[in-house]
């Protein structure tokens, strides 16, 4: 039986060398992710990553560009994502907003202390979307088409 795949947002931010990350319960473990999730009804991609940014990490987050469109299957819960992941610049950070249920912290990590994570990663496209960025793979916004 096949199962409509999940549409997530992504938003790979990057400050001297380190890259803005969420600690987070879920599937019964804690895990570290981008700041990501799915889109609320009637919202645009863009729209979408700068609210989960925000809601996940306190950050204001300025989408730029797109890295990619990701698509994994878990083995954890037979799901099969598709993610749209972003990059951009985050402003304003709200020093004491409450983060969004199952967040535990936002923090900032280097590449390498992304990698040494290992299996604490909520899934591989979180160390893939990194690993395009850092490789240029950067798309402009116009790439989307709305349509209404």
């Amino acid at each position: 039986m096949s199962q409509k795949p999940h549409l997530t947002v992504a938003a790979v931010v990057e400050q001297a060398g380190r890259f803005l990350m969420v600690e987070e319960a879920a599937d019964g473990r804690v895990v570290y992710n981008q700041p990501a999730g799915h889109l609320d009804e009637g919202e645009t991609l863009v729209q979408g990553v700068a609210r989960e940014t925000l809601e996940e990490t306190a950050w204001h987050f300025e989408p730029e560009s797109i890295i990619g469109i990701y698509r994994w299957n878990s083995p954890v819960n037979g799901v099969t994502y598709v993610r749209v992941c972003f990059s951009g610049r985050c402003h304003g950070h709200e020093l004491g907003r409450a983060l969004d249920s199952g967040i535990l912290r936002a923090l900032w990590l280097t590449r390498d202390e992304v990698r040494a994570l290992g299996h604490q990663l909520r899934s591989p496209m979180v160390l893939r979307c990194i690993d395009d960025y850092l490789a240029g793979m950067v798309y402009p916004l116009s790439l989307i088409t709305e349509l209404a």
